[in-house]
Order: C-alpha cells, then structure tokens, then sequence
C-alpha cells in the first residue's frame, strides 16, 4: 500500500465498539468480537436501503433468514454449519453490503479482503478457515433463496424478475418478510449466535 502525504503507510484498520483494532488487511481472530459483529450488521442495509418499511432491512436480519432457510434445505444441520449459516455475511460489519454487479465491478482485491476477514471470523469462533464444499453451496443456496423473496417482497421486483436473476425458489412459500428495528436486528442476532454456541458446546 503507497504511503499517504507524510509518509506513513494509510491506516488500514477500524477501531471497533469494544475497543478492538481490526486490521483490515491482515485481520486478527483474536481482533473480533461478536458484539461489534451484531451491531455492525444491524446497521448495514442489503439492497442499499431501497427497500419498503420504516426500517432498513439488515444484513443481521438477512443472516438470520438464511440460517433458518439451510435448515429447512438440510434436515439436522448440525450447530456447527448452523453457526456457518449465520456467520456466512459476517464481514460485512466492516466491509458493508455491496450488491453483487458492484462486487463484480470491483473484483479481486474485494474478494480476497473479504475472505481474509470471513477466515479470520471462523476462527475466532471455532469454524474452519474454508468451509467444506457442500458447506459452502448450502450457504450460497439459502443466500439466493432468500435474495429471491427479499427481492419479490421488500425490494420493488416483481417475481418474474426476481425469477430470472435468482431463479425461483422450489419447495419454499412467501416468507413474508418485514425489517426489524436496528436494536431488535442487533439484539435476535446475538439471542441466535448464542443459543447455536450452547448447542455446539452440548453436541
């Protein structure tokens, strides 16, 4: 990275909530902390906050949703994967959401800053590094199953639309999806990170 005006190398890191400094270029699991997770994410909007309601529809709640639909596409997902499920947007409380033709637009380097944090993430709590293959996939399915009905449901598309970008859920009805205050966004996904904790320890 080229030094800045005085010569020093730009500040790569956030100075989170709790105190931490992540570093975004070579971030630390031990610089992560679930709380500064939860409340990042809360506060981040998908769509880039062009959705319908008085709130924005977050990315915790988004993860939370996915969770719940790898659940429902794998019978007895063990807590593990769960918590991969919920976690698998994770790095977005300090990248934020950035909508998919963006990503395209922007390329590698987004990519490899992204797997860096998502690495860093799994540790922290336990996961491996790179998750297995069929992890992985599950975790992609459920995020286009769900993009699909935020899609039809909050952000203006019609299901045709929807249907050619996402392709159309089987299997799944309206999920009926309303935004949650970023407080209760916050607060659900830290009750849900620590109910599949509990579970993991107990499996």
């Amino acid at each position: 990275m080229a030094p800045d005006k005085t010569g020093n190398a730009p500040r790569a890191w956030q100075r989170m909530l709790s105190g931490r400094r992540l570093d975004l270029l070579d971030p630390s699991p031990l610089d992560v902390e679930i709380a500064d997770i939860a409340h990042g994410l809360a506060r981040v909007a998908r769509w880039n906050g062009q959705t319908v309601g008085d709130h924005a529809f977050s990315v915790a709640q988004h993860s939370i949703v996915v969770e719940e639909i790898a659940c429902r596409m794998v019978e007895g997902l063990e807590p593990k994967w769960r918590m991969a499920m919920l976690l698998h947007d994770a790095p977005e409380y300090v990248i934020g959401d950035m909508i998919s033709p963006l990503k395209t637009v922007m390329g590698g380097d987004y990519k490899t800053l992204e797997a860096r944090l998502q690495e860093a993430i799994h540790r922290r709590f336990s996961l491996p590094p790179k998750l297995p293959v069929k992890i992985k996939k599950l975790a992609k399915h459920a995020d286009i199953v769900s993009a699909y009905y935020e899609a039809v449901e909050l952000a203006g598309f019609d299901e045709q639309e929807a249907a050619r970008i996402f392709g159309r859920p089987r299997g799944f009805t309206p999920l009926g999806l309303k935004p949650w205050p970023a407080a209760e966004a916050q607060t659900r996904f830290l009750d849900r990170f620590e109910e599949l904790e509990r579970a993991i320890a107990n499996a």
